[in-house]
């Protein structure tokens, strides 16, 4: 069963770059702050780098003036989630989180098998919206879809 709005963010631990890996856990990464989370099923790939993650690039200015802060997450190495925030403009303060073992995905309920596609366990592609590590919004794509957890569904769908 995967994570429901007015649920706490279970604990997990995830990594980034910035000067070299860091690891956070979600504890601190949730704590005392508005954050919308949204992750894909791998950097990279066509929707992901076509659709997904450049809908947030655009529209992150439009979050920030909300008080939210952004992180992308993909269960991928976070030398990968780097070299594709670089690839994609992504801008400073936008956190390219790197779920290598899909210990939040898991944590979460949010795992997809994509072992048909040769890419094993992958999140599915989702936006959460957290206030103090408390789901506050969630938006969850059925398998091959991406509309509601895109920028601009997300931004005109946070709760009031």
């Amino acid at each position: 069963m995967s994570i429901q709005v007015g649920q706490h963010i279970p604990e997990a631990v995830v990594q980034y770059i910035d000067d070299g890996v860091h690891r956070i856990d979600t504890h601190s990464l949730f704590g005392n702050r508005k954050l919308l989370l949204f992750a894909v099923p791998g950097a990279f790939t066509p929707t992901c780098s076509e659709r997904h993650l450049p809908g947030y690039v655009e529209h992150y200015d439009a979050f920030r003036a909300k008080g939210i802060e952004v992180a992308c997450m993909a269960v991928n190495d976070a030398f990968v989630m780097q070299a594709w925030g670089k690839s994609q403009n992504v801008p400073h303060g936008m956190k390219m989180l790197a779920d290598g073992n899909a210990d939040l995905t898991r944590a979460l309920g949010l795992e997809l098998d994509a072992s048909g596609y040769g890419m094993g366990v992958r999140c599915k592609r989702f936006a959460l919206y957290a206030e103090s590590g408390i789901v506050r919004g969630l938006w969850v794509e059925a398998p091959g879809e991406f509309r509601v957890s895109s920028a601009e569904y997300v931004l005109a769908h946070l709760p009031a």
